[in-house]
C-alpha cells in the first residue's frame, strides 16, 4: 500500500499505524457484499446527516478535517468481521484521494489511525441489537458518542438516545450538544429527497440546523430575490420622485 494511496493522518491522531508486515491481506477481505440497506428512510436518513456536514460545516476547528460515512464497513480489528455502522463520523482524518483501492473501500481503523468519534444506528425493528450488543461493542473499541435513532421507538427507549463514553461504557447525555465534537443533533420535522417525515439532524450551540446543500442553494436564491426586490423597490421609488419633481417644472437630472 503506496503512502499516497493511504488515509492522511493529522498530529491529532495519536494511534501509530500499523507495521506493513502486520497489514492484512486486504484481497482476502469482503469490505463490501452488495446487501441492500434496510429501508429507503435510513438511505435517506444518513445520506441527510453526510450532506448538511459537507455542505454546511468546516469542522471541529481551524484545518481540523473530517469524514463522514454512511452504511460502509467499520473495521476495528484485522481477525474480527467489522461492523457496519448507519452512519460514521470521525474527526481529524482525510479521506484518501482515491477510494478505489480496496483498503481504502472502508473505514480501516488502522489505517486511519483512530477509531470513529461518533457512530448512529437506525432502528428498523427489535432485532438489530442497537440498545444492547452493538452499544456494548462500540463502547469497546473506544468511541466516543453513539446514537440511537429510533423514529418509532420500537426499542421503548425514546426516539433519540445519545451516548457519551465513560470509561469503558456508554451513559446518556443530552443531544443538543456535544462538546468533543462541536456540534448537537436534534429532531426535525420536514421534506428532505422528496421524503417527508421526522429525521435526526445536526445543529449548532444555538440549535440552528445545519444545512443541506440544497437548503443552502435556496436560502442564496432567496436572498437574492430579496436583493431584487429590494433594488426594484428603490428604483420605483426614484421613478416617482422624479415624476413629481418633472410635474414641478424641476429637471430631476439638472
Amino acid at each position: 500500500m503506496s503512502s499516497a494511496a493511504s488515509p492522511v493522518l493529522t498530529p491529532t491522531a495519536t494511534a501509530p499505524p500499523l507495521p506493513l508486515e502486520c497489514l492484512p491481506n486486504y484481497d482476502l477481505i469482503v469490505t463490501e457484499d452488495d446487501t441492500p440497506v434496510d429501508n429507503i428512510h435510513s438511505e435517506r436518513q444518513a445520506k441527510l446527516l453526510s450532506d448538511s456536514l459537507y455542505s454546511s460545516w468546516t469542522g471541529p476547528g481551524e484545518e481540523r478535517p473530517f469524514v463522514a460515512m454512511g452504511n460502509v464497513g467499520l473495521f476495528f480489528a484485522v481477525k474480527q468481521p467489522p461492523l457496519v455502522p448507519d452512519f460514521l463520523l470521525s474527526l481529524d482524518v482525510e479521506m484518501p484521494d482515491d477510494v478505489r483501492p480496496k483498503e481504502n473501500r472502508s473505514y480501516f481503523i488502522w489505517n486511519y489511525g483512530k477509531a470513529p468519534d461518533l457512530v448512529a444506528e437506525f432502528v428498523s425493528n427489535t432485532e438489530g441489537g442497537e440498545a444492547d450488543i452493538k452499544r456494548r461493542r462500540y463502547a469497546l473499541i473506544g468511541i466516543s458518542y453513539y446514537v440511537i435513532f429510533d423514529p418509532l421507538n420500537q426499542l421503548r427507549g425514546g426516539v433519540l438516545q445519545v451516548f457519551a463514553l465513560r470509561g469503558r461504557v456508554y451513559e446518556p447525555v443530552a443531544a443538543n450538544f456535544l462538546p468533543d465534537i462541536g456540534l448537537g443533533l436534534t429532531l426535525w420535522t420536514g421534506l428532505y429527497a422528496g421524503m417527508r417525515g421526522e429525521w435526526l439532524r445536526w445543529c449548532d450551540r444555538s440549535g440552528r440546523l445545519l444545512l443541506t446543500g440544497d437548503e443552502n442553494a435556496i436560502q442564496e436564491r432567496q436572498r437574492a430575490d430579496q436583493e431584487q426586490q429590494r433594488a426594484e423597490e428603490q428604483q420605483q421609488r426614484a421613478d416617482r420622485l422624479a415624476a413629481q419633481l418633472r410635474s414641478l417644472g424641476i429637471n430631476p437630472t439638472g
